[in-house]
């Protein structure tokens, strides 16, 4: 049997995250938020926090600095029964960091990178894959070192018998070069939200944006914020309505909740329509607190907020 369920590779910043605010920031002007949280960040840890919580066997791959910050991310995914024997401590670099600004269900985010930016797939050796039943990785524009290697590395993956899933994420610089045509066949799952996948394949609807994917990929979940979610799979959608919270504290991490649930259930060898109803309903509980973890704290927290909030027994 292997070690881990999953091997997550990606980028590891912490989040500074202020709610509470009337309006977004205009420039020479100052305003208040009523709120503040320094909580573990990036898009591929709270994934792999999360889904430790639900029940998996997590190990982490990624790069960070010799600081405080860096520590306090090994001290929270540690904390999760996160495995953190493949993350790399930079000599050079600075953990990176998130600053979040949340009003309502909108947000504003500013990265520093830091350590994130040279983190290489030659880093993510076959021994360490072979650790894994699948491979999962996330944030693909903010890994500048990482993202040529893609092709290679999930290819490598599948050939040892990994299955594999990759949620692209946003390009900051909005050129959208995945080169998906090479890549989306060795991807299990495709896990972009509805923008992404339209920008990633130059299409204007998401009935056009599948079309394309049709072609390379096995299994496309597309996620639209409280729209719900779709998933893509042999030629066909399946539809999924969203578990509405009146509540929201806000939606940092909420797709990658959404992932965790889907693929946890994906690698107990649930139903496509289980996943992806388990899916949205861990995206929304998400929403229950500020930032990606608090309200995966653990798996008893998880049901008592399906059952108060959603009234969905788990």
């Amino acid at each position: 049997m292997k070690k881990f369920d999953v091997l997550v590779v990606g980028e590891l910043n912490v989040d500074l995250i202020l709610n509470g605010m009337e309006k977004f920031p205009e420039v020479g002007k100052e305003i208040i938020a009523q709120k503040m949280l320094l909580t573990l960040g990036s898009s591929s840890a709270i994934f792999a926090s999360n889904l430790s919580v639900l029940g998996s066997r997590v190990a982490f791959c990624g790069c960070i600095g010799r600081d405080l910050f860096g520590d306090k991310i090994l001290d929270d995914l540690t904390q999760k029964n996160v495995d953190c024997s493949f993350i790399i401590r930079s000599k050079t670099a600075d953990t990176g960091v998130t600053v979040a600004l949340n009003i309502k269900e909108d947000r504003a985010m500013i990265t520093y990178p830091g350590a994130m930016n040279e983190l290489k797939s030659s880093d993510i050796t076959d021994d360490i894959l072979k650790t894994a039943r699948h491979l999962h990785l996330s944030s693909v524009f903010l890994q500048p070192s990482l993202k040529p290697g893609l092709v290679s590395l999930f290819s490598r993956a599948r050939a040892l018998g990994l299955t594999t899933s990759l949620d692209p994420q946003w390009d900051p610089a909005e050129l959208w070069d995945l080169h998906f045509e090479e890549l989306l066949p060795h991807v299990n799952l495709f896990l972009p939200n509805i923008e992404e996948l339209k920008n990633i394949t130059a299409k204007k609807t998401l009935h056009e944006a599948t079309a394309v994917t049709d072609q390379r990929a096995e299994m496309v979940v597309v996620k639209s914020g409280n729209a719900g979610a779709v998933l893509r799979m042999k030629g066909k959608n399946i539809n999924q309505a969203p578990f509405l919270n009146g509540a929201v504290v806000d939606a940092i991490g909420a797709g990658d909740s959404f992932n965790a649930g889907f693929i946890h259930y994906y690698l107990l060898g649930q139903l496509p329509e289980s996943c992806l109803e388990f899916a949205a309903l861990c995206g929304a509980i998400n929403t229950t607190q500020a930032g990606g973890t608090t309200a995966f704290s653990d798996y008893e927290n998880v049901r008592r907020v399906a059952l108060s909030t959603f009234k969905y027994l788990l």
